[in-house]
């Protein structure tokens, strides 16, 4: 498990972000569906440098599911060719940047040579303390939680907080804000589920493609009109009422 973030990181907002359209992107310009996922990384770009500026310490975003395997095979070979081209031309750029990268999911699975590159970018950039940057690949949520649940057989005194570690890998994570879904589409699609129970959502019609610094604006400058209660109730909702005004 990695050791938890720096105390600034952890008081920021957590937000995940399903990148969803790069395909039908790609369909409406008569472009291949190669071509929209390129697009797509081009986004991933824009919102890890507008992120930090807006108050997020930790961006989770998911590239890549578990059940994205049945798609067609030469498509999962185009999406794990820029996973690798992502991580070989990126790294230098994230850590000038003070972004630390770690990537959540499987790994077993992933074509020769992915899972130690990705160790590689996790190590070089540790010591980033602008922005938590989290990529999701092979993954599935409820498979994190059903691991998490393995590991805990054989530990005492299980409380939400040590089983939230289990769940994330990483101590102390906080749990998430805000989840973004891009593309019109309304569903999580098992997509940080433990960690998203009080999460503020928003969804919009914008392509992942086209997504980027106006667009997360948009959608934190909503989170944050929003009143969260988490199960109770606003102090003022908890005052004794004044006796009702009689009628004339």
């Amino acid at each position: 498990m990695q050791s938890g973030l720096p105390s600034e990181l952890q008081t920021k907002l957590h937000v995940g972000i399903i990148m969803d359209g790069n395909g039908r992107w790609a369909i409406r310009r008569r472009m291949s569906r190669l071509r929209g996922h390129e697009a797509g990384v081009e986004a991933i770009r824009r919102v890890v440098e507008a992120a930090p500026k807006q108050g997020v310490g930790t961006l989770t975003l998911y590239a890549f599911s578990s059940d994205n395997w049945r798609r067609p095979k030469a498509e999962v070979s185009a999406l794990m060719s820029l996973l690798r081209f992502y991580l070989a031309s990126e790294v230098e750029a994230l850590v000038r940047n003070g972004v630390r990268l770690t990537v959540i999911g499987r790994r077993d699975r992933l074509p020769a040579g992915i899972a130690e590159a990705i160790g590689r970018a996790e190590a070089a950039t540790a010591g980033g303390e602008t922005l938590n940057l989290r990529i999701a690949v092979d993954y599935s949520a409820r498979d994190a939680i059903l691991n998490a649940v393995a590991r805990a057989a054989s530990l005492g005194g299980l409380t939400r907080e040590n089983f939230s570690d289990l769940v994330t890998g990483e101590a102390g994570l906080r749990d998430v804000d805000l989840v973004i879904r891009t593309s019109g589409e309304k569903r999580l699609s098992d997509f940080l589920l433990w960690e998203s129970a009080y999460a503020e959502l928003h969804f919009t019609d914008r392509m992942w493609p086209d997504f980027g610094e106006e667009d997360l604006r948009e959608a934190l400058t909503a989170f944050h009109g929003r009143e969260r209660r988490f199960g109770g109730l606003q102090p003022e909702a908890l005052e004794p009422q004044g006796e009702p005004a009689l009628s004339a």
